[in-house]
């Protein structure tokens, strides 16, 4: 129940990023059962490959730890992070993922690679998938079916 209740919080990141016209992808870090990271996706807003929601959570946690180490933190994240997140997920040592939905053209929590449990890395992440999935995958599922709609009507228009 404690890691829908999480996944709950980060589809509300989620949609903020809806809102502002972004992928919505959602995530928080969680420490003794407390949210100390939030983060949506932000990368058209802010014109930076950087502001992917769960680097955005990470800093925010770090500041709220005053560390960089978040060893025993929870990231609960709606879709399963890239290459660039799954990196910053192992350096900053946190404990366990919690994964929405897979990512399977681009997701590196095991569906192309799975960067959070190598052996040849000092750390390694335990993976908990599938949590509150079906939600997850509607908000993408909505966003790109409207976000073709609105290319093909701009393609018409102009």
């Amino acid at each position: 129940m404690t890691d829908e209740k999480y996944m709950k919080e980060a589809l509300k990141q989620a949609k903020r990023a809806y809102q502002l016209g972004e992928v919505p992808i959602g995530c928080v870090i969680v420490y003794q059962d407390k949210i100390i990271g939030r983060g949506y996706n932000r990368r058209k807003t802010n014109k930076t490959t950087l502001a992917h929601a769960e680097l955005t959570a990470i800093n925010k946690a770090s500041k709220s730890m005053g560390d960089w180490r978040l060893e025993d933190c929870t990231i609960y994240i709606t879709l399963e992070p890239c290459q660039m997140c799954s990196g910053a997920i192992v350096q900053a040592r946190i404990k366990r993922a919690v994964i929405g939905t897979m990512n399977p053209k681009a997701g590196c929590s095991g569906s192309i690679l799975n960067l959070l449990q190598m052996e040849e890395f000092n750390h390694q992440v335990d993976i908990t998938t599938g949590v509150l999935k079906e939600e997850c995958s509607e908000i993408l599922q909505k966003f790109f079916k409207e976000l073709r709609i609105r290319n093909k009507l701009e393609k018409l228009k102009g």
